[in-house]
């Protein structure tokens, strides 16, 4: 019992230790932005603010368009999501529980863009985009997003789950292969869905190389690349950059606590 004890407390310790490495840079930033006295990289770094303020926050609103930037970052994230799970699911339901001669090859293609460097992505991406005719759009920021293998071998996963006699009861009755994706497959593995929805609306929020590659305006830009005007604007004002930084961490922070347990359940396993 008492070794069961200590490595139930080594677990935990464990726990806390991960869980401080992990809050304290948000939790600095947040102390940054609020504090309007003191020395912001002093040693050991202060973690309570001193003399709290929201002015540095009314700066970033006075300096840049953030509301502007936010419903672009808010278009740009839902039409990524809204599209990758259509794309990626119909991509995954043909390999997840159809039968066709190069099934494997393919899944094994897919899986095999895993190894590309993100560098080679770029290069290719954005030679298409320009191609395309797609450079200082929207679609040119959403398109090379849509479809993953990562999401694609997420739902597969899902797919596999559920049971073969429910779908070909499904086929006795008459649905076709349609109505069974769209009917049985996808409300099924509805949290799978909301997690690979969740992972892709954070990383379409949070994504700065790729859209400040593919924009030029400036009117145009999301949250994550137009916050860093404050770069230029206040070179000197720490706590204004740290502001604006805050500000583009919440609203992804507020979403995965409000949608949590959906994640939860998805990474856990859909079907039982």
């Amino acid at each position: 019992m008492r070794a069961r004890s200590l490595a139930t407390f080594g677990h935990y310790l464990i726990l806390c230790v991960l869980a401080v490495v992990c809050v304290f840079p948000f939790w600095w930033t947040l102390v940054t932005a609020i504090s309007t006295e003191g020395n912001v990289f002093a040693f050991p770094p202060t973690f309570w603010p001193r003399a709290p303020s929201l002015e540095n926050f009314a700066e970033v609103f006075r300096a840049i368009p953030i509301l502007a930037f936010f419903k672009n970052s808010v278009l740009i994230a839902v039409c990524t999501v809204f599209w990758k799970l259509a794309l990626c699911s119909m991509a995954a339901y043909p390999l997840a529980r159809m039968h066709f001669r190069g099934r494997k090859l393919v899944f094994g293609v897919i899986l095999a863009t895993l190894v590309l460097p993100s560098e080679v992505n770029f290069l290719v991406n954005f030679i298409t985009v320009t191609k395309l005719s797609l450079v200082d759009t929207y679609t040119g920021v959403i398109l090379p997003n849509v479809v993953t293998a990562v999401a694609i071998l997420l739902l597969k996963q899902a797919f596999e789950e559920v049971p073969q006699d429910l779908i070909d009861a499904a086929r006795v009755d008459g649905a076709s292969e349609w109505i069974i994706f769209s009917k049985i497959m996808l409300p099924l593995i509805a949290p799978w869905l909301a997690t690979v929805g969740i992972l892709t609306a954070v990383e379409a929020w949070n994504e700065y190389i790729w859209p400040s590659i593919v924009m030029s305006k400036p009117d145009e830009f999301p949250l994550s690349v137009g916050v860093l005007y404050l770069r230029g604007t206040f070179g000197s004002s720490t706590r204004v950059i740290a502001a604006g930084t805050v500000l583009t961490i919440l609203p992804t922070l507020a979403a995965f606590l409000f949608t949590q347990r959906f994640f939860m359940r998805g990474m856990d396993g859909a079907v039982k």
